[in-house]
């Protein structure tokens, strides 16, 4: 293990080479690249680097082990024992897993915590489902007896982004492996290092060869082969949605792969004047602000009554301003850094926009410290459906406050996007909740909440802001092929 120094904290890091085949190997080019330290810009150590060779060799392990059968055939309640022992482990090491994750993506270290919670209720959740995916049995005309089977796709490629490695990595692979399929996971090239110590944990846990193998690389070269590899069943993507449509072309141009997508957002949060108002700025505060902006269901466009507008900007501007941003091990810390560079200077950029086209920027919109890529908690009022900072998602600490009439028109205004990803509202009056809910075009809408989460609720996008579903028994549909057998009696 190589100790990495941050302030006040030692963090132990993990493997930093690449898991084909349950052993630790170098990349085919022998070339590495460096993961760094979002708090203070400084290198935390180099990564082996992935590309399509790499890939090849993943894959090959991969298919191998899904045509052995070793784990295709395995019992299905094997297969859920050995996802329980690998929770089991997960919570054995959390606390290490929690400092890992927050060295290298700079979240603070309770939100690590957090999300490491839903990581191992995730595999868990799973793990339960493994011997209950079941098909039918149909009564179709004739001396027949027809039923169906639902069987692995067969080898997945998983490719799974920075803000969210360690649950993101959870949710892509617990449904997969529940239903018996192989995978290639590629890390994002930011946050690369719990996942490949889940890796180690993987392999402790006692999953055959081939069946998860891990790699670090860029999405460029490593994601780019694992879309168009010809044999991959499937791919499986969270990110941009710029890159959703690169993958979703790869894999038609390829062998017609099957896609699933969790993409970008823009997500309405409407405060009507009837909520309960310090319910609704606190919840829209949290929307926005969690994990430093960087949530793809992130309530980036905060639309509210004109009735409660002045209200409810003074006092958000006012929490804003409160927000503590700093060393995310430090335990009073509410907001740490961006994951790195390039994301700090885009957010920077929308802020620019904003101030640009006439939005009144009331706090934020600097660089907090002389080191690392921290933000101070920035909120415009008086924003515009037309500006940017309204249209495209900033990813960022950056809150629009956008006024609005009535509910026709505020149904009408949420709906006029691309994305589709989440929406929420914020009323007293049930009719109006089941309105904005049945409305609105999005794949989960909270109702006097934000960001609630459960393995056994499915999450995912209208339009562009993906295609299928994660979580629940609708992220297992995603992992398997229905096949139909009849039988003439």
């Amino acid at each position: 293990m190589v100790t990495a120094r941050v302030p006040e904290q030692q963090v132990k890091i993990g493997p930093t080479r690449l898991l084909i085949n349950n052993e630790w190997v170098e990349s085919v080019s022998d070339r590495r690249f460096e993961t760094i330290n979002p708090t203070t810009g400084e290198v935390i150590c180099d990564v082996a680097e992935a590309d399509a060779p790499d890939v090849e060799k993943a894959v090959q392990a991969a298919r191998a082990a899904f045509s052995r059968g070793e784990w295709t055939k395995l019992s299905a309640t094997r297969r859920g024992e050995l996802l329980y022992k690998l929770a089991d482990l997960i919570e054995q090491n959390i606390d290490e897993l929690a400092r890992l994750e927050t060295l290298d993506n700079g979240k603070p270290l309770q939100d690590s915590l957090g999300d490491l919670g839903l990581v191992i209720g995730c595999y868990r959740y799973y793990a339960g489902w493994a011997d209950k995916v079941q098909g039918k049995t149909i009564p179709i005309n004739g001396p027949y007896f027809c039923y169906t089977r639902h069987e692995p796709v067969g080898v997945v490629g998983q490719i799974i982004p920075w803000n969210f490695p360690l649950l993101m990595q959870a949710w892509k692979l617990a449904p997969a492996l529940a239903t018996g399929n192989t995978v290639v996971m590629k890390t994002a090239e930011q946050t690369p290092l719990s996942a490949l110590r889940v890796g180690e944990l993987i392999v402790e846990a006692g999953f055959p060869p081939g069946v998860v193998n891990i790699l670090s690389g860029y999405g460029p070269t490593a994601g780019a082969a694992i879309a168009r590899h010809m044999d991959i069943d499937k791919v499986a993507f969270t990110g941009s949605t710029e890159v959703g449509h690169l993958i979703m072309e790869a894999a038609a141009k390829s062998n017609l792969k099957r896609v699933t997508l969790e993409l970008g957002g823009k997500s309405p949060n409407i405060v009507f004047a009837d909520a309960d108002m310090d319910a609704a700025i606190a919840g829209s505060h949290d929307a926005l602000f969690f994990n430093q902006g960087q949530c793809c269901c992130a309530g980036s466009r905060v639309f509210v009554e004109e009735k409660c507008y002045d209200e409810f900007v003074a006092k958000s501007v006012e929490q804003a301003k409160q927000r503590i941003v700093g060393n995310p091990f430090d335990e009073s810390t509410e907001q740490g850094p961006q994951v790195d560079k390039d994301q700090f200077d885009r957010v920077m950029g929308y802020i620019e926009s904003g101030m640009r086209e006439g939005a009144q920027m009331l706090c934020g919109g600097s660089r907090v410290g002389d080191k690392g890529f921290f933000i101070a908690p920035t909120v415009f009022a008086d924003v515009r459906d037309e500006m940017k900072i309204a249209q495209e998602e900033i990813f960022g600490p950056v809150m629009s406050i956008i006024k609005f009439k009535d509910i026709d028109e505020v149904i009408q205004r949420a709906n006029t996007t691309m994305y589709g990803l989440a929406a929420a509202v914020w009323t007293q009056d049930i009719s109006k909740a089941h309105a904005i809910a049945h409305n609105v075009r999005a794949g989960t809408v909270w109702v006097n909440c934000y960001d609630v989460f459960d393995a056994a609720a499915p999450f995912g996008g209208f339009k562009q802001s993906g295609i299928g579903r994660e979580l629940g028994e609708y992220g297992l549909q995603q992992y398997t092929e229905v096949k139909t057998v009849t039988i003439k009696l």
